[in-house]
């Protein structure tokens, strides 16, 4: 059990990764650094399902991580 555990653990974060940088690079390096700061911006459409699916894995990637320690 346990070492699929660990697969599904490495699949998750690789998608979770994936999902930061691209995320990252649609922000900007200005937005990164506080630059834009002043301006409220929304999420809409593909990068709102973006950060929805990163909190969604990022999720579960927890309780994977729980379920590893305990099992």
């Amino acid at each position: 059990m346990r070492p699929y555990l660990n697969a599904v653990q490495i699949i998750i974060s690789v998608a979770l990764i994936a999902l930061i940088v691209l995320q990252s690079r649609t922000a900007g390096l200005g937005r990164m650094l506080g630059g834009d700061s002043s301006i409220h911006r929304t999420r809409r459409g593909v990068e709102k399902t973006m950060f929805h699916v990163t909190i969604g894995l990022a999720s579960v990637f927890f309780v994977m991580s729980l379920l590893s320690v305990i099992l």
